[in-house]
C-alpha cells in the first residue's frame, strides 16, 4: 500500500514536468486540467499565497511590472488561475497549503522557495506543485517562464534539479517498487505479459498455454489488474497499457 501511494504521488507529479527554458523536453501530462489553458495572447491570473508581507509585496510589484500577468485576490481567482506558493523551504507546513489548493481545485502551482533539498524536492512533487523556481532565481523572467508552463498545463524545474529528482525516481523504481514487482504504471510484469497477449487478440485460455499459467490464473491478474486501477473491462485495461506505452 505505502509503495503503490508513493508511486502514484510521484507519477502524476512528473507527468508535467520539464527543466525551465527547455521547451518540449519532459513526460507528458497525464489527466486533463479542470480548465482548458489559456491562448497566447489571453492573460494569465496569478494568486499569489504564503510570504512575509515583503515577500508578496514584492513578487506581486515584480509581476505587475511585467504587465502580462493579472493579480487577483484568492478569493476573486477565476478558474485556471495559477497560485504561487512563497515558503522557505518545502516543510510539513507548505504542503498543506499546496494539498488545500489543490483539494480546492487549483491544479497549476508554482513553489518560489529559498531552499529545497532531495527530500523536499520529491515532497513537493508528490504533494502536486508543477512549478519549483529558487527565490534567488526568481528573475522577472523565470517566474514568468514558470507562470506560463504551469497555465498551460506543463511543469518546470531548474535543470539540476530535474536531474536530481529522476536520479529519486530511479533509486525509487530499484529500491521500492522493483522488489514488489511494481512499475510506475502500477502493473506488474506479469499483468503486462498477460496484456500484451491479450491486445494480440488471444483468449484467456490461450493466454494461459502461452504463459504456462492456468486459465483461471489468467483471469484473476486480469481482474486484480481492473479492480486496482478501477478499470471497467479487459478492453478497458488493454487501452490503458497501451497508452502507457507499456505493451
Amino acid at each position: 500500500m505505502v509503495a503503490e501511494q508513493v508511486r502514484s504521488g510521484v507519477r502524476e507529479g512528473l507527468s508535467a514536468l520539464r527543466p525551465v527554458g527547455v521547451p518540449g523536453v519532459g513526460v507528458s501530462a497525464g489527466a486533463a486540467a479542470l480548465a482548458a489553458p489559456p491562448s497566447p495572447m489571453q492573460p494569465v491570473t496569478v494568486v499569489v499565497h504564503g510570504g512575509d508581507p515583503l515577500s508578496r509585496a514584492g513578487i506581486v510589484s515584480q509581476l505587475r511590472a511585467g504587465g502580462e500577468f493579472l493579480l487577483a485576490d484568492e478569493t476573486a481567482a477565476p478558474e485556471g488561475a495559477v497560485s504561487i506558493v512563497i515558503a522557505d523551504q518545502m516543510d510539513a507546513e507548505t504542503a498543506v497549503v499546496v494539498r488545500s489548493l489543490r483539494l480546492r481545485g487549483t491544479t497549476r502551482i508554482v513553489l518560489l522557495v529559498t531552499r529545497i533539498d532531495d527530500k523536499s524536492l520529491l515532497a513537493a512533487v508528490e504533494a502536486g506543485v508543477s512549478g519549483v523556481v529558487r527565490r534567488h532565481q526568481a528573475t522577472q523572467q523565470a517566474l514568468g517562464a514558470a507562470i506560463r508552463s504551469s497555465a498551460l498545463d506543463e511543469g518546470t524545474l531548474p535543470p539540476d534539479l530535474l536531474g536530481r529528482l529522476l536520479s529519486q525516481v530511479g533509486q525509487l523504481q530499484r529500491q521500492v517498487l522493483n522488489p514488489r514487482g511494481l512499475t510506475f504504471a502500477g502493473i506488474t510484469e506479469r499483468e503486462i505479459g498477460v496484456l500484451r497477449l491479450l491486445a494480440e487478440g488471444f483468449d484467456t485460455a490461450e493466454v494461459g498455454r502461452h504463459l504456462f499459467y492456468s486459465e483461471r490464473t489468467v483471469k484473476n491478474i486480469i481482474h486484480d489488474v481492473m479492480s486496482r486501477l478501477e478499470l471497467r473491462n479487459r478492453t478497458h485495461a488493454v487501452a490503458y497499457a497501451i497508452r502507457e506505452g507499456l505493451i
